[in-house]
């Protein structure tokens, strides 16, 4: 399966020959390699190389420089993103940032480096480019009992991603398997929405609960205010219930019965 429209240069404004290369995701056990990444994100010259043109919102896949190492990069302004009823415009850009902070904080690193940034064309989210291993059929991915598609399960009901596709999985081979798109996610409604309910009413690992301990902790310390930063108090009090009722109940939850359980098209 080809990767996701939404993170393939196909079809924009530039032809492959042009594209800048993809840099490796940072080791996340390694705080000085995953801190150069954001530093590189964060400062680095932005140049737009073409447009992902089947993307929602305004997606531009850009290149990233600073001091000498170049990399391939989103970059999705808020002057882009399409008005949704059920989210506030211009809110998208900040909620993929708390994605990567949740995921930070959760050890698993299931989110590429993602930071908040003026750009080109204005603030929004700048995110590490990642390649999909192109051997790899993310729709069997998708099904499968994969731990890592687990950990990313659990990811989403964490953040509430009322938006998992299966083009969203993003797995560069070698196991690991990272997730894009959470402009959707941390509302103060239950609004999951996923292909991955494989894993419905069964019992969390002990992965997952170590995981959701550690958010716990970490809500009551940096994680809680960096998300204070990107989201409105009555979202970060329903995250931490989130949280808290995982821990409760251990289970993977149910779709909720009166939203729909899966994204359309869920491709």
């Amino acid at each position: 399966m080809t990767p996701s429209p939404d993170r393939s240069p196909a079809g924009n404004s530039v032809g492959d020959g042009a594209r800048t290369a993809a840099l490796p995701p940072p080791d996340p056990s390694d705080a000085r390699e995953v801190a150069a990444v954001e530093r590189l994100l964060t400062r680095g010259r932005l140049t737009v190389e073409g447009r992902l043109v089947q993307a929602s919102n305004a997606t531009l896949y850009c290149a990233v420089e600073h001091q000498g190492v170049r990399a391939a990069c989103v970059y999705k302004p808020v002057a882009g993103e399409r008005p949704l009823w059920d989210f506030p415009d211009g809110t998208l850009a900040e909620r993929e940032v708390a994605a990567y902070a949740v995921s930070q904080a959760l050890g698993w690193n299931v989110v590429p480096p993602t930071v908040h940034r003026d750009g080109p064309y204005g603030v929004g989210m700048v995110q590490l480019w990642v390649e999909p291993d192109p051997d790899i059929d993310l729709v069997t991915l998708s099904r499968s009992q994969d731990a890592a598609i687990r950990r990313m399960a659990v990811f989403d009901a964490v953040v509430n991603n009322a938006d998992r596709k299966i083009g969203h999985l993003l797995p560069p081979g070698g196991g690991h398997v990272y997730g894009c798109d959470h402009g959707v996610c941390f509302s103060a409604e239950y609004k999951l929405r996923t292909v991955l309910w494989q894993w419905r009413g069964e019992a969390l690992t002990d992965e997952a609960v170590d995981g959701l301990r550690r958010l716990v902790a970490a809500l009551d310390g940096d994680l809680g205010a960096r998300l204070s930063e990107l989201l409105t108090g009555e979202e970060v009090t329903a995250t931490r219930h989130r949280v808290e009722l995982m821990l409760k109940h251990r289970v993977h939850p149910f779709p909720s019965e009166d939203w729909p359980a899966v994204p359309w098209p869920p491709l």
